[in-house]
């Protein structure tokens, strides 16, 4: 496991968020309200942020200072945005990658594994929208 940031983090309660990629409109409101709810009460949200929707999850979490963990699909990238190095400097930021740095691309097996490895390391799971017969309504076990 490769880690940059705060890997305490990983010791406090977490809620992850998962959400398909495709996923009906209603949906999109009611994660950003979770995510500000989220903020508000400062709960740690690990999550994969890596479709759209997780991304503006990420973009509300961010604006507040409640630890964050990003797990990613692939091995640890080299180059961040600046408002994701703000909050490692911040030490409320981990980002977290289960595979070698040779792992360039995120793919289907990838993102499968590192939400499974989400769910295992989060204490509650919220999950967004599950499509029917979908990745995480066929493979990932809660």
């Amino acid at each position: 496991m490769n880690y940059l940031g705060n890997k305490d983090l990983l010791k406090k309660h977490k809620i992850a968020f998962l959400c398909s990629r495709r996923y009906p409109p209603d949906v999109v409101l009611k994660a950003y309200d979770w995510a500000i709810e989220q903020r508000e009460k400062g709960n740690c949200v690990i999550s994969g942020f890596h479709s759209q929707i997780e991304k503006d999850v990420l973009h509300f979490l961010l604006k507040g200072k409640q630890p964050v963990i990003m797990v990613l699909a692939r091995g640890m990238q080299k180059r961040f945005k600046r408002e994701l190095i703000q909050a490692v400097k911040e030490n409320r930021l981990s980002i977290v990658s289960p595979f070698k740095q040779t792992v360039m691309r995120a793919t289907e097996k990838t993102a499968m594994i590192r939400n499974q490895l989400m769910v295992e390391l989060a204490d509650e799971v919220f999950i967004a929208y599950a499509a029917p017969d979908g990745n995480l309504d066929t493979h990932i076990r809660v």
